[in-house]
């Protein structure tokens, strides 16, 4: 919102003042360059007319641009036509991005030299951005010293809305509009720097932003405040969409020597010898994608996973049969947002990463059509290779087809790749062909390398996780379930858990089934839960945040943490680290008392999957199940609760964040 309040401005020299339109310049005069006023001065001295910073030095040092504290943009303009002079009468006494109070001296002029020139000394100060913020201005004509005021400025009340898109308007320019936009408009920006991969505004009020809307911009990963910024994580095309920023605000608010020293600190911070500055950045990166992609279809998850628990009630309390049609429309119901979210996750991780979202969603269809999920789920294999079952081969060459459903990394992958074809494709490939032919290469190219490169590896990383688990299986019970339990919900995020899925299947489907493993997942529901859990408990004031929270828990509850782990742990980052502590601490005492599961459903509402069978001879499984659980949750929710999560991230008050269509694209 623009400051409001009325604004003094000064006189920049001692004399004549009048109004804008008896300045004998017509483009002054007509306002072509915005309302203000002119003073025909008695000595050469220059000040500051407002508060503000110097955004514009003329190379002639005829014109100085100062942008006013409360986002007007003032042009102090010295004589008429002295561009001509070359500089020759003037003194400037400050320099670009230099704080000034209004008084200040800024510089001066030699009014005998103008006047030997033949050019006029009227010294003219313009509001130049006057359509967007001046409401009117009032001017006090007559003798006036430098430093008085001379004119009072009412601004517009304006909100922070995004101006309305051109025609034909680029991915990169709509991103920079929605970003102005959503960080307070041009009123609430000071400056504006970048680093090699974040923009950074200094901005009037950091409050004004919310978080979560600047995050669902198309184009942008992640947010972050630090070191007085508000950053705007891009990634590699932060020059694009800088660019595209200043050429909408004015270059008046770029700051070519804060961005040289911002990317040279990022490069060092990057260099960091141990290593450990480029990982942190880089997991960072993955991270903030990674959620930013899911949160638009966090409460699809959330109300699926309740779904599929009052489906579990149904079927364990409500006499509802498997092979009961009804059974099948719910299943669906539930089942449809986890089959088809490689679709979902390529649509939202291609709006954040700046590629199609379109293209990138048709690939996620591609990996999950009917044939392709057949191949890779029949078990046929004609051989294996680094542990891999071959069971398809592309023109001759044999390949191992993995099972993409329910997988978020190998779209994350396919999107970044995407991102930077497109640029490449369009550098090449002549326009009238583009319609057709840049999305048929695009998705063979992606599309190929998911399939042949990075499904391969997640299935060879796969197997190395099993092998993994089944050492881990064989170790004292308390040691393994904490340590299974502590790191289960690392392996979601990047797809690997489908390593432990054969083994729970295997100990499910021999003559006695049951799994000592699947206990384990189910620790570590409970804790993501709890953490979501304590989230809720300490947020005060962000409405927004407090429903997520609460909806990830009960979803949780019924199985489901995808809701808790990418639309609220993993954003605030110890909260996922100190809820898996809690989860290690839950599976240490769920292997003390040794509990074992006996069917596939599991946290809280998969209770019944606890209660042994006759032939178990574990009488106490389910009253230790709930022991083990309980634990889990208090353990997870009191670490989260104090250490997990700040006092500042819980009561710093927010507007609910804009809701989100999946169909939002830009062109």
């Amino acid at each position: 919102m623009a400051d409001t309040k009325k604004l003094q401005l000064m006189a920049p020299v001692s004399g004549l003042a009048m109004a804008i339109t008896d300045v004998s310049d017509p483009v002054f005069s007509q306002k072509m360059m915005g309302d203000g006023f002119g003073i025909d001065p008695t000595d050469g001295q220059i000040a500051a007319p407002v508060d503000g910073r110097i955004m514009m030095i003329a190379d002639t040092k005829h014109a100085i641009g100062i942008k006013a504290d409360n986002g007007a943009e003032l042009l102090v303009h010295l004589g008429i036509d002295t561009v001509e002079l070359k500089g020759a009468p003037f003194e400037i006494d400050t320099a670009m991005d230099a704080r000034v109070k209004a008084g200040d001296l800024i510089g001066s002029m030699d009014l005998d030299a103008i006047k030997k020139a033949g050019k006029k000394t009227t010294v003219i100060v313009a509001i130049t951005n006057s359509k967007e913020v001046l409401d009117h201005l009032d001017v006090n004509a007559g003798e006036v010293n430098r430093g008085e005021e001379v004119a009072v400025m009412t601004p517009k009340p304006m909100a922070a809305t995004a101006a309305a898109a051109p025609k034909n308007e680029s991915k990169y320019a709509a991103t920079a509009r929605q970003i102005i936009a959503d960080v307070g408009g041009s009123q609430n920006v000071n400056s504006l720097i970048h680093c090699i991969t974040r923009l950074r505004f200094y901005l009037k009020d950091e409050q004004l932003p919310d978080d979560d809307t600047v995050k669902n911009i198309p184009g942008v990963i992640d947010v972050a405040r630090a070191n007085g910024q508000y950053q705007v994580v891009i990634g590699q095309a932060v020059t694009d969409v800088y660019d595209e920023v200043i050429k909408q605000l004015g270059p008046g608010y770029s700051n070519a020597e804060g961005t040289a020293q911002a990317i040279q600190e990022t490069q060092l911070e990057a260099q960091d010898i141990s290593g450990w500055g480029r990982v942190k950045h880089g997991l960072q990166a993955l991270i903030g994608t990674i959620t930013g992609s899911m949160i638009p279809v966090i409460g699809l998850l959330a109300a699926s996973g309740m779904l599929k628990g009052i489906l579990n009630i149904l079927t364990t309390w409500g006499g509802l049969s498997v092979k009961n049609p009804t059974y099948e429309i719910i299943n669906a119901m539930g089942d449809a947002t986890f089959y088809f979210l490689p679709v979902i996750v390529g649509f939202t991780a291609a709006q954040k990463l700046g590629s199609d979202p379109v293209i990138v969603g048709i690939i996620g269809a591609f990996l999950i059509y009917p044939s392709i999920a057949q191949i890779a789920t029949t078990g046929k294999v004609s051989g294996t290779l680094l542990g891999m079952g071959i069971n398809a081969n592309f023109f001759g060459l044999p390949v191992h087809i993995a099972n993409y459903t329910y997988s978020i990394f190998p779209m994350i992958f396919a999107a970044w790749m995407a991102a930077k074809l497109e640029p490449w494709i369009k550098s090449w490939m002549p326009l009238v062909l583009r319609m057709i032919f840049s999305p048929l290469v695009e998705i063979f190219l992606v599309g190929m390398t998911v399939v042949l490169v990075v499904g391969p590896l997640i299935t060879v990383a796969s197997g190395a996780i099993t092998a993994g688990i089944q050492a881990l299986l064989s170790l004292t019970p308390m040691i393994s379930d904490a340590i299974i339990a502590g790191f289960y919900q690392v392996l979601v995020i990047f797809g690997l858990h489908w390593a432990v899925i054969p083994i729970i299947t295997a100990q499910l489907s021999s003559a006695h089934p049951e799994s000592v493993l699947n206990g384990i997942v189910s620790i570590s529901m409970i804790a993501q839960g709890a953490g979501a859990l304590a989230v809720w408990v300490k947020t005060k004031h962000n409405p927004a945040l407090k429903g997520l929270s609460l909806s990830a828990f009960i979803s949780a509850c019924c199985g489901i943490t995808e809701p808790a782990m990418y639309g609220v742990n993993l954003k605030y980052g110890r909260v996922f680290i100190f809820a898996s502590i809690g989860a290690a601490i839950g599976g240490l005492v769920n292997g003390l008392l040794g509990v074992n599961m006996y069917g596939f459903t599991g946290s809280f509402l998969g209770f019944p999957s606890f209660a042994a069978p006759g032939w178990a001879n574990n009488p106490n499984n389910l009253w230790n199940f709930w022991i083990a659980s309980i634990v889990t949750l208090v353990a997870a929710f009191l670490l989260v609760y104090f250490f997990g999560y700040k006092d500042a991230d819980a009561n710093q008050a927010k507007t609910a964040p804009k809701k989100k269509r999946l169909g939002k694209t830009v062109e």
